[in-house]
């Protein structure tokens, strides 16, 4: 493999001052692209029943314009992730930010619910899919010894954008209608989003840094700039159970995001206290990142994720059995813990695998994995309750698959730089 060395040139003493490692100025950027990002587009289980009402829409129909939206955000990081690494990442989540506004202003005004596949789905869809990969590749870039952890609080912007969002739009929704809130969402994520992506930056040595604030010529700044490229990650074995893995896990993943708002509804608990849930969600993803990003530093990043597909199944298991408030309550801080640590781990473990070289492009090729469940899962989850007025099969589904995604990854050896 390639490795791109640093000359002395390259170091500029002036970029190295005392104080906070600038590194961490790159996931405060992160951290604000993804709680936009992801918090406007999980917004969305507040506009099933609105959309419904307002285009006399069917479940199933209604919750494809969040699949068409979570397949694009996924699925684009194949090419927005090589694209960063050869434009830079802080052009991508511009123009990603510029697009989620825009598509969540354009949905307010729609007249068919086909414009608001294409207003929402592209929009939110291509915007955080050129946005996401590419602040996760940046910050894998700075760190090396603590790059579970700085993964872990650049992701966390996802459950803290899930606690603070869907409320907020449940509010506006209440005051201003569908169409009002719509709006207003779309003119919040230009103004904070733009803000955070400029914030982002894809290598330290420009600054006369190493990954961790290291010395630019030490080892882990040459580690850091070698790896696969993504033609040789793609001829790994370890990609692809990595991959399958994921796919696997994806059909259910977005479940909740989706319906666990018309699922506590169902059984009897209010839509104020249905959409607390989420915010749960978020705080449980927001303890997930930060509270574990370090810890699955210290016992390795590969054994950490194997465990979390086994929690990912036991917390689905506990939603289907699960009716009254409290129950779900327990449920969505459970899930968003697990969910936070996955969304947290899996840039870390890519990075341990194939190197930074092309960390992105591997990044955006295995997400396409999520993409694939993203449209399926919360899609025919909806028809499932058109034709059943139930969601028991598509949970327990999902944990029969996590459970697969399990003995996929029993096989999955551990690299050297699994263990931080």
């Amino acid at each position: 493999m390639t490795q791109i060395q640093c000359s002395s040139t390259d170091a500029n003493p002036l970029a190295t001052q005392a104080g906070m490692f600038r590194g961490w100025r790159v996931v405060a950027g992160a951290f604000g692209v993804t709680l936009v990002g992801f918090g406007s587009a999980y917004t969305f289980s507040v506009f099933v029943a609105p959309l419904q009402q307002a285009f006399g829409a069917s479940r199933g129909a209604a919750s494809l314009v969040f699949s068409l939206a979570g397949f694009l955000y996924f699925g684009l990081g194949v090419l927005s992730g090589p694209l960063a690494d050869r434009f830079g990442a802080r052009r991508l989540a511009l123009a990603g930010m510029l697009l989620v506004g825009l598509g969540l202003a354009l949905a307010g005004l729609a007249q068919r619910l086909e414009q608001v596949y294409l207003a929402y789905g592209l929009g939110v869809g291509l915007g955080v899919g050129l946005a996401y990969v590419p602040v996760l590749g940046a910050v894998q870039r700075w760190f090396t010894r603590r790059r579970g952890l700085a993964s872990g609080l650049a992701v966390s912007g996802i459950g803290v954008g899930t606690l603070l969002l869907p409320p907020l739009a449940a509010l506006l929704v209440e005051r201003l209608g569908w169409r009002g809130a719509y709006l207003s969402l779309g003119v919040l994520a230009l103004v904070l989003g733009l803000a955070a992506a400029w914030l982002v930056e894809d290598d330290p040595r420009r600054h006369g840094l190493g990954p961790d604030g290291d010395p630019p010529n030490a080892g882990a700044a040459a580690r850091a700039a070698q790896g696969a490229t993504v033609c040789e990650a793609l001829r790994a074995p370890a990609f692809w159970r990595l991959y399958a893995a994921c796919l696997l896990c994806s059909f259910s993943v977005f479940l909740p995001f989706v319906h666990l708002v018309p699922y506590a509804e169902a059984h009897g608990v209010p839509l104020a206290s249905a959409v607390l849930l989420l915010g749960l969600i978020g705080i449980g993803s927001t303890a997930g990142r930060f509270l574990l990003g370090g810890l699955l530093d210290r016992i390795g990043r590969g054994r950490a994720l194997l465990a979390l597909f086994a929690g990912m199944a036991l917390a689905l298991a506990g939603w289907a059995l699960a009716s009254g408030f409290w129950a779900l309550a327990a449920f969505a801080l459970v899930y968003g813990t697990v969910y936070g640590a996955w969304v947290a781990v899996l840039p870390a473990v890519v990075m341990d695998h194939f190197g930074g070289r092309s960390v992105s492009g591997i990044i955006g090729a295995l997400y396409t994995s999520v993409a694939v469940g993203t449209l399926a899962g919360p899609t025919a989850a909806g028809f499932a309750f058109d034709l059943r007025h139930s969601y028991q099969w598509p949970i327990w589904l999902g944990v029969a698959l996590n459970v697969l995604a399990v003995g996929v990854m029993l096989r999955q050896s551990s690299p050297a730089g699994a263990r931080a």
